[in-house]
């Protein structure tokens, strides 16, 4: 596996890691938002809010417009798909331990 940026690829789980970023992103993912918006299910402050869009602005997950005095967001789905391919990689790792532990607790006879 080639490396990938790590300072980029820890933005992304950085960002990633918080739920309410993540659910903020869900809602992106919908459609564009005001920061108002996406503050509103919280009941934070749009400077709280603010804050958490700046995060996943240097992810890159998020793309900011401003029409006056309103900031608008969208969703990027680039990073998303660059650490899911990180976490790809591992899948065959697990997916092998898994299958053996199954076959450890599998009936006589029943193993894969």
């Amino acid at each position: 596996m080639v490396e990938q940026r790590s300072e980029h690829l820890d933005a992304v789980f950085h960002a990633l890691a918080d739920p309410t970023r993540r659910a903020m992103l869900h809602s992106l993912a919908q459609g564009e938002h005001t920061v108002g918006e996406l503050a509103e299910p919280f009941r934070m402050s749009l400077a709280a809010a603010s804050k958490h869009v700046k995060t996943l602005e240097r992810a890159g997950l998020v793309r900011r417009t401003v029409q006056g005095r309103t900031h608008v967001c969208r969703l990027d789905p680039g990073p998303l798909a660059e650490a899911h391919g990180w976490l790809r990689f591992y899948e065959r790792f697990w997916n092998e331990r898994l299958d053996a532990l199954a076959a450890l607790f599998a009936p006589p006879g029943k193993e894969n």
